[in-house]
């Protein structure tokens, strides 16, 4: 088991002026621990990066098949997408296949989180929906099991529906954690969260890729689905579209809110799962690069749309570069914190 360095910085000027610690953790499918930064048992909130094992019980009820859906329903109903035009015509899509509407959808609506979706719709003057939520994909899938369940689409979303019972079965199953040890909360898009330790959410994922990676249907259609439409699964220049779509779908990373992101390596039968001790979305995407790279998953010199993410320029109201945000180790060498006060 090898350490990890996974701490990110904020330089400005000759200093470091903040710093993010990050834990995280890289599990094999047997369960051994590949390597670890922090507390590996760290629990926290496992936010929308369970959605693979969300929507698996709907797969395996014969419903979305019957609805005639293909990857692109399955790549959305996997994603934290970036409401663009292309992600909200796909949902659509899913609610009118089912007679629905996006009223009957229980995540309610906020800006898109790619920017070039919160553009479109600034230029073209749109309404903000609950289309535009990134979760709207996996809500107009918990949508279709109700139905296939026997049970009301109304109330889909409460922890006692069919729907989310049959979720958290799966999360179970896949994470090792018995169902009555999941702690159990609301999530940003309404349905349940689920709380466990971060080496489980990385087992997780280590079970999802090499289930994948033999062949096994569901996990096989999940992964080829986000492989094959990596812009439907996160957005225009969206962390995870690009890390799928520089690695030629070899590493799948999924985002969740408050620094909590996993990751499935499936050659390798990996899983690795980070989270951001304070939250901070800034830290999250350079973390997951640097932790690959000290795996050797990734090379030293990345790709530049990958570069991008790990070393990102902090700027002024001017547009002036004055900082970096970048791993603790990768920070201009003269950066050094405040220490003392000099008298």
């Amino acid at each position: 088991m090898r350490p990890l360095a996974l701490d990110i910085v904020v330089t400005r000027g000759d200093a470091v002026e903040s710093r993010h610690r990050v834990h995280g953790v890289a599990v094999a499918i047997d369960g051994t621990l590949v390597g670890q930064a922090g507390d590996p048992w760290l629990i926290t909130w496992w936010r929308s990066c369970a959605k693979f094992f969300q929507v698996m019980p709907l797969l395996e009820s014969g419903r979305f098949d019957d609805l005639g859906w293909g990857a692109e329903e399955l790549a959305l109903a996997c994603a934290s997408h970036g409401g663009e035009p292309e992600h909200l015509a796909v949902v659509s899509r899913m609610l009118r296949d089912q007679g629905l509407e996006e009223g009957d959808l229980a995540c309610g609506p906020h800006e898109p989180l790619s920017a070039r979706g919160a553009r479109l719709a600034r230029e073209h003057g749109d309404r903000l929906t609950r289309l535009h939520n990134n979760c709207s994909g996996k809500h107009a899938a918990m949508l279709a099991a109700a139905t296939a369940h026997g049970a009301a689409t109304a109330g889909y979303e409460r922890a006692d529906h069919a729907v989310q019972r049959a979720c958290t079965r799966a999360v179970g199953v896949w994470t090792g954690v018995p169902v009555e040890k999941l702690r159990g909360a609301i999530d940003g898009c309404g349905v349940v969260v689920y709380g466990l330790p971060l080496v489980h959410m990385a087992q997780a994922y280590a079970r999802l890729g090499a289930a994948a990676d033999k062949g096994n249907e569901i996990p096989t259609r999940l992964l080829a689905a986000v492989r094959t439409h990596p812009m439907l699964f996160g957005g225009t220049d969206r962390f995870d579209t690009v890390l799928l779509e520089e690695t030629g779908g070899a590493v799948i990373a999924k985002v969740g809110a408050e620094g909590v992101h996993t990751v499935s390596i499936p050659s390798r039968g990996w899983g690795l799962c980070i989270k951001v001790e304070d939250g901070a979305q800034r830290a999250q995407h350079a973390a997951v690069l640097v932790a690959l790279q000290q795996l050797a998953v990734l090379p030293p010199d990345l790709p530049p749309r990958l570069a991008e993410f790990l070393v990102k320029a902090v700027r002024n109201t001017r547009g002036e570069v004055v900082g970096h945000v970048a791993p603790a180790d990768q920070a201009p060498a003269d950066a050094a914190g405040f220490r003392h006060w000099v008298q």
